[in-house]
């Protein structure tokens, strides 16, 4: 009988402590355990998809490159076996920056076409126009890189962060650090998230309030939650800082991996497919 080592990620605990934070909303910088295709790929080739795929969004000029890279985020979240339901609540962090960004862009953006004019309103069909494509070039954006953070573990992350960095060590860059550093901050999002809804539950247990009054009262009502938590952030860095010490931790100094990165045939099939896909999308610019 084959035996193998049990990563933490695979483990029972990992798997409950991440339901635990999904039941709660927080989806950016988790890890979403599934034995599917795209969770099996190298996490070099997901990190590069993920930035040629952002990259490629800023040149789709029409609605048919939009309606073919939603599609190609579909198809890959189905292959990733991640529910729907989690890509959608990690579009409800931005619900108010797109509402604005709509708002801004159908009321002042010039057009020829009018639709609707009130004193210094005014509404035209280009500014709805280009209203549909910031809102679906950001679902798309923040869907992609939700994607690759819930099929990609922090460790494989920081590996693949690292070897992309790796050609600017030539001129200085400490590329191990940069990596550590962006999946710490990454991992810590959903970590400061929580304590944040402890720190207000237990607020307002002894009678604070945060849900009554105008804007600014309820911006100044936040301010007693910035001192714990800053306090709090502090600690849980000073706790880390003393771990990794502890345990012999020296940054890119003769380091070792237990798990080397290997491409393989799936991986090559992975981004023929992505070329290809990305080759679509730009070219429906031509409709």
């Amino acid at each position: 009988m084959e035996y193998r080592k049990l990563e933490y990620w695979e483990s029972e605990y990992w798997k409950l402590e991440t339901g635990n934070r999904m039941k709660n909303r927080i989806v950016i910088g988790q890890y979403y355990p599934a034995d599917s295709p795209v969770h099996a790929l190298d996490p070099r080739v997901k990190l590069g998809a993920a930035v040629i795929f952002i990259t490629a969004l800023f040149f789709v000029r029409n609605f048919y490159g939009y309606a073919a890279a939603a599609l190609g985020v579909a198809a890959a979240a189905r292959a990733s076996k991640v529910p729907p339901r989690l890509l959608l609540r990690g579009l409800r962090g931005i619900l108010f920056l797109l509402i604005f960004m709509v708002v801004l862009q159908v009321f002042f953006t010039p057009g020829a076409t009018v639709i609707f004019s009130f004193h210094f309103i005014q509404i035209s069909a280009e500014g709805l126009i280009q209203a549909a494509k910031m809102a679906l070039r950001l679902v798309l954006l923040i869907s992609g890189s939700t994607l690759l953070t819930l099929t990609t573990s922090p460790i494989q992350l920081t590996d693949a962060i690292e070897y992309m960095l790796k050609p600017f060590k030539r001129i200085g860059l400490p590329a191990h650090e940069i990596a550590m550093m962006m999946t710490i901050a990454l991992r810590f999002i959903p970590t400061l998230i929580e304590e944040t809804d402890k720190i207000m539950k237990a607020q307002m247990a002894r009678g604070a309030d945060f849900d009554t009054g105008g804007l600014l009262k309820k911006a100044k009502s936040l301010i007693p939650l910035l001192v714990p938590l800053f306090v709090s952030a502090f600690r849980r860095a000073d706790e880390l800082a003393m771990a990794m010490e502890a345990r012999c931790y020296r940054g890119d100094v003769n380091r070792t991996r237990m798990k080397e990165m290997r491409m393989t045939k799936r991986d090559l099939a992975a981004v023929g497919m992505f070329a290809g896909f990305v080759a679509v999308t730009l070219g429906m610019n031509v409709f």
